[in-house]
């Protein structure tokens, strides 16, 4: 019997949450992040009900994230003189808790990096799957074998698109696209309600303030082609989908010359209909269950690394069985990231739309919705893994 070796890829939330776990179980694992380090900043990411909390709590983070959270914030939409025209509450877009999620990656990277080896700065170029292990290479360091490799490395996974086939294949194209930028608008250990200034014209939606970032902004758009490391062609792309847009949005734009942080991404869902696990290679957050900005992820990405660790310490030796009973829980429990789309309720493309999204904000309807909300993130049966097991044995 020998320790069971894990790569893990992605080293944001879901992997150095994957880690932690892997580890208390005994695996010998080694995480690889393509950035040079921990991603400072970030937008806020939420926690929503018992569930997330449960899992926070036996991962010992609880009340380290409580002391990091944000304060929650409203979005107050105005017309282009600034006067309000309605109001989406905190409570909507965040959840029990919010933290930042550059402050969330550090906290998680700590509880992990003691017991796990973290390789900054490098990535998986190609993975080959035998019956005994998984042969990987990477861009810098040299080859190395594996007995089970997790893609926990985002929507635009490159551990999904080596062992499973084209992004095109599994992540359907929403039709917008969103930018954060700047710094979001809380000190240390806010808890202050914040509002934040959102400014609709059809398929464009621009919010200054809050703890999202200092900016946002989203548009409706067929899929576009661009360089992802390049940030000056990304900016240039953002300042032609606003051009001639009103309200704040000018002066917003002149602002954002100034801000760093810049991210621009599609919203996308991805669909793994066969299942999150091939081989030896699993799944886990976005890279499997990601849909933008529909809310949930962070909390799927936590959940699914505690699944997913805790089936693998249940049936030591046995990968199989566990990753099967991984899809099995997880398929039903991801299913509340749903068919949501975010950009049709934040940046409806018509006028009309736009006035009726207003009206639902006020509306009854709207708060059965969010009570929903809140029941679909505890729709799972949170087993009780064993804190601490030898490790597993490989199977040969």
């Amino acid at each position: 019997m020998r320790t069971t070796s894990a790569l893990v890829s992605g080293a944001s939330i879901a992997g150095p949450s994957l880690a932690y776990w892997l580890s208390r179980y005994g695996f010998e694992v080694t995480v690889v992040e393509r950035a040079p380090g921990l991603r400072p900043g970030g937008q806020a990411v939420d926690f929503k009900g018992p569930t997330h909390r449960a899992v926070l709590e036996r991962m010992g983070v609880w009340d380290q994230v409580c002391g990091r959270r944000t304060g929650t914030t409203d979005i107050v939409y105005t017309a282009a003189d600034g006067s309000e025209l309605a109001v989406m509450p905190g409570e909507f877009t965040g959840g029990d808790v919010e933290i930042l999620r550059g402050d969330l990656a550090r906290i998680l990277y700590s509880r992990s990096s003691q017991r796990c080896e973290y390789r900054f700065g490098d990535s998986i170029t190609a993975l080959c799957a035998d019956d005994a292990g998984v042969r990987v290479e990477f861009e810098h360091a040299p080859a190395r074998r594996f007995d089970l490799v997790v893609g926990c490395d985002g929507i635009h996974s490159r551990v999904r698109a080596l062992a499973f086939g084209p992004e095109a294949d599994y992540v359907r194209h929403l039709g917008y696209y969103y930018c954060t930028a700047g710094a979001a608008g809380w000190g240390e250990n806010s808890r202050e309600r914040g509002r934040s200034i959102g400014y609709n014209e059809p398929g464009r939606l621009a919010v200054r303030g809050g703890n999202k970032a200092a900016h946002m902004y989203m548009f409706a758009s067929g899929e576009l082609h661009y360089d992802r490391r390049d940030e000056a062609a990304q900016r240039a792309l953002l300042a032609h989908a606003f051009d001639g847009v009103g309200g704040p949005v000018p002066d917003m734009l002149r602002e954002l010359r100034d801000l760093d942080g810049f991210y621009l991404d599609s919203l996308g869902q991805v669909r793994m209909n066969s299942g999150y696990t091939r081989g030896r290679i699993a799944l886990v957050g976005d890279a499997a269950y990601g849909n933008t900005l529909g809310g949930f992820g962070t909390g799927l990405a936590v959940v699914g690394a505690y699944v997913l660790a805790g089936e693998l310490a249940t049936a030591p030796g046995d990968h199989r069985a566990a990753f099967a009973r991984y899809d099995e829980v997880m398929k039903r429990y991801a299913k509340i990231a749903g068919n949501a789309n975010a950009g049709r309720f934040l940046a409806p493309r018509t006028a009309r739309g736009i006035r009726m999204r207003n009206r639902f904000l006020g509306s009854w309807v709207f708060t059965l919705m969010n009570r929903y909300a809140d029941h679909a993130a505890t729709d799972i049966d949170l087993r009780d893994y064993p804190a601490l097991v030898p490790g597993p044995a490989v199977q040969s």
